[in-house]
């Protein structure tokens, strides 16, 4: 844990320090959106850091509240930003997570009505989960649309092509309640550029809930499901041995958290160290789980410690 290395939480480390937790750690996990990349466009150094973990034996997985693509689109985004070394396998997304939750917990019989983009609905496909197809004419209502007869689940995701429709018709499917709600993520918003933000697969799920009189059951972070699937698919993966890497406090930090792993936050992304100062100043004892153990710049401050690595091995 952090109090190893000495340190109280949310402090800024660097050298020396995050070369004993490199040495320290044998499972990293990292967020994507603002830890590895914004966009298209890989963080400077972010690359050879990840190579140079991989390189160095040490077991490498990346968690995403992203639902948008499938995990293959993801293997060639990494491939494109100079990420040679990153298998399918090591791709967590809230959309693969879902449909294994869909699969293999809960074992859904039914079809599954999504509300949500392409890549979510491929992940479910692929894992042998039948979705309710959109056949409806351009004009039609809640009124006189058709509703599928076996609906077993409502998964939301993120849809950047939401009609009032699908959200009257997911809140039909909830009336049964022995029909699931899931949510891919709680996510409220995304940033964009030039100050802009992207309302985020959160608030479309705070709509149907208020909606349906029903709170969905969240699969990706801060749930610690998506750590249940890394476990099960990696071998004697322990807690007290993983670093979760992110840039959102009150997602990836929390995540953490609640999963008992050691968390670091790089001020690459949403949230900055005056916002996680903050919480730990805080007289709300809940507010603690949102304070990062570490923090750092960006994740290019790994490479001097490989340097220094390499030198002494030298």
């Amino acid at each position: 844990m952090a109090g190893a290395f000495g340190f109280k939480g949310c402090q800024k480390i660097r050298g020396a320090q995050i070369r004993g937790l490199l040495e320290a750690k044998d499972f990293f996990l990292f967020d994507c959106d603002g830890v590895i990349w914004h966009g298209e466009n890989a963080i400077t150094g972010a690359a050879k850091v990840v190579n140079a973990l991989i390189r160095r034996g040490k077991n490498v997985v990346f968690v995403t509240n992203n639902s948008t693509r499938p995990r293959e689109n993801y293997v060639n985004k990494f491939t494109r930003l100079g990420f040679t070394d990153v298998m399918l396998d090591q791709i967590f997304s809230s959309s693969y997570c879902s449909a294994l939750y869909l699969r293999d917990v809960v074992k859904v019989r039914g079809q599954v009505f999504v509300i949500g983009c392409e890549g979510l609905r491929m992940e479910l496909l692929e894992a042998g989960i039948p979705c309710v197809e959109e056949t409806d004419d351009p004009d039609a209502t809640i009124y006189n649309c058709a509703l599928a007869p076996d609906v077993k689940a409502v998964l939301v995701g993120h849809d950047d092509k939401l009609t009032f429709l699908k959200l009257a018709k997911a809140s039909c499917y909830l009336r049964d309640p022995e029909c699931l709600f899931l949510a891919t993520d709680n996510d409220p918003w995304h940033p964009l550029s030039g100050g802009r933000i992207l309302p985020g697969s959160g608030s479309l799920t705070a709509a149907l809930e208020v909606a349906s009189g029903r709170k969905a059951t969240v699969i990706g972070k801060p749930s610690c499901f998506m750590f249940e699937c890394i476990s099960s698919q990696f071998r004697g993966v322990d807690p007290a041995q993983c670093l979760m890497v992110g840039d959102r406090l009150e997602t990836d930090m929390l995540f953490g958290s609640n999963c008992g792993l050691d968390t670091m936050l790089t001020l690459t992304g949403v949230s900055q160290i005056e916002e996680a100062q903050e919480y730990r100043n805080s007289d709300l004892t809940t507010n603690r789980s949102y304070v990062p153990d570490y923090v750092v710049d960006t994740i290019a401050d790994f490479l001097p410690a490989f340097e220094d690595m390499e030198e002494q091995n030298d």
